[in-house]
């Protein structure tokens, strides 16, 4: 079973860092608690936040800078499936053979 990791909008992301900047009496961990975030996930805002000058680039699923990054990524994954059933296949006729 695999688990879900949350998906949060650029927008919530600023709001949570936004708020986090705009309350510094409040400790990050009761802000990551309250909004309930991943504690690195958090960190990863903020850094992001402060070195783009208040604006948060989110580059999708995946992390690919690009659609042709995408698509690459995409057909290596499919090429390592494919080689890994060749290989399955390949076993199975040395076994069926004998």
């Amino acid at each position: 079973m695999k688990i879900e990791k949350p998906k949060f909008t650029d927008e919530f992301k600023e709001e949570v860092v936004r708020y986090a900047l705009a309350h510094p009496e409040e400790s990050r961990a009761s802000i990551i608690k309250k909004f309930g975030v991943p504690q690195a996930s958090f960190y990863k805002w903020q850094s992001e936040y402060k070195k783009s000058n208040g604006h948060l680039n989110s580059r999708g699923s995946g992390n690919h800078s690009s659609n042709e990054a995408k698509e690459i990524a995409r057909l290596k994954k499919e090429l390592r499936d494919t080689q890994d059933a060749l290989e399955v296949l390949k076993k199975a006729i040395g076994i069926v053979g004998r």
